[in-house]
């Protein structure tokens, strides 16, 4: 039980290491996605699979 408690205070602040560098990589793959949905061949894309959907 001690040699787990020992490893347990070594990885004190991993958790919390872990939950900021996926919300950084969330960030930016959030930020790649407004980029390319931006552009005008993207929109024109999904603006017409919409058109096609309901029309």
């Amino acid at each position: 039980m001690r040699r787990f408690e020992r490893l347990w205070r070594e990885d004190d602040g991993m958790a919390t290491t872990e939950y900021a560098l996926v919300t950084v990589a969330a960030a930016a793959f959030a930020g790649l996605l407004i980029a390319i949905i931006r552009s005008d061949e993207v929109r024109e894309l999904l603006l017409g699979v919409i058109r096609s959907a309901f029309g």
